[in-house]
């Protein structure tokens, strides 16, 4: 899931003051890889997969690789973790993630994505509103966790329409807090993400003004510690590759896939498979599209104040299958 802006908040002051961090329980590299530690979300639809089949324990105890996982709530703590160098692999975060991460001074290094899923993400009203395109949000009070991709959206849509932040009435409110206040009609609209995004259709009826199709791609990251990848490109090979078999299963066997997940995350199944038919699974190294919309987001986020300085994207290193 996507953080809320206090995570934001504490995940920069905890970069900051990086040394005094506790390690998380491990196995020492030493000089090869006796452990792969990675952190995962209960939406890290892949990761899951994987943790649950065993396919990475499998596939790297030939090289004496031993896996641990380590469950985090969001995405900035998890990021955090990887550059303290706690665990050295992330499971997939939005994409407006990595850019704080990076304005931290995070040393990270982006080794693959999962390509656009545009239709993931939303601008949603009740099925009653009177809204019926973007403009007409001016002066309306408009739901969205601050910093999110959901807030890049905002951004992106309204300059579609002619019109800034300024013309809206931001209210900063975590997924939970944004559905109660868009069902309770004191918002206009919602601007969020899949699963909420598939929940909120199917059990409220609310219906989407706008998805991200020609505005942002929504694409997800997966990122490993500097150091790990400089050394052991060859097990970020191994999981690239179930990675991108996992993607492909979960595409090939969507009502299997949904049951298995649903009760992971608390949905029923056929939500679980609204929202899966929407995001594309489909896991590919990181390529120049994918890294440009990264900067765009940055500056985007810069511009506003939400960053606390600016990021080049192009200055992080990027794992590149061999």
């Amino acid at each position: 899931m996507t953080p809320t802006h206090n995570s934001r908040r504490r995940w920069l002051l905890a970069a900051a003051g990086a040394a005094a961090a506790s390690a998380l329980p491990g196995v020492s590299l030493g000089q090869g890889p006796t452990a792969l530690r990675i952190g995962y979300q209960k939406s890290s639809t892949l990761m899951i997969l994987l943790k649950s089949r065993q396919t990475l324990e499998t596939a790297l105890a030939p090289r004496g690789v031993a896996v641990q996982w380590y469950e985090f709530t969001s995405g900035l703590p998890l990021l955090e973790a990887l550059n303290l160098g706690n665990i050295d692999l992330s499971a997939d975060v939005a994409d407006a993630v990595p850019p704080f991460a990076l304005a931290a001074g995070a040393s990270l290094t982006y080794c693959a994505t999962e390509t656009p899923s545009p239709q993931a993400q939303a601008i949603v009203v009740r099925a009653d509103s009177p809204i019926r395109e973007v403009a007409q949000l001016k002066g309306q009070r408009v739901a969205f966790a601050k910093g999110a991709g959901a807030h890049y959206l905002v951004l992106e849509a309204l300059a579609r329409a002619g019109l800034s932040i300024r013309d809206i009435e931001p209210a900063y409110l975590s997924p939970a807090d944004a559905r109660a206040a868009f069902e309770r009609g004191s918002v206009a609209a919602w601007v969020i993400w899949d699963p909420f995004l598939a929940a909120v259709q199917r059990q409220s009826n609310a219906r989407v003004l706008r998805d991200g199709e020609g505005l942002s791609s929504y694409r997800r990251f997966y990122l490993a510690a500097t150091p790990f990848a400089r050394t052991h490109a060859e097990v970020l090979e191994v999981v690239f590759d179930a990675l991108r078999d996992a993607g492909d299963w979960v595409k090939r066997n969507p009502a299997e896939a949904a049951r298995w997940h649903a009760p992971l995350i608390g949905l029923d199944a056929a939500t679980v498979e609204a929202a899966n038919a929407r995001r594309s699974y489909a896991v590919r190294t990181v390529d120049a599209a994918a890294l440009a919309e990264q900067q765009r987001i940055a500056d985007a986020f810069a511009v506003q104040g939400i960053l606390p300085r600016k990021v080049a994207v192009s200055a992080s290193p990027v794992w590149r299958k061999a």
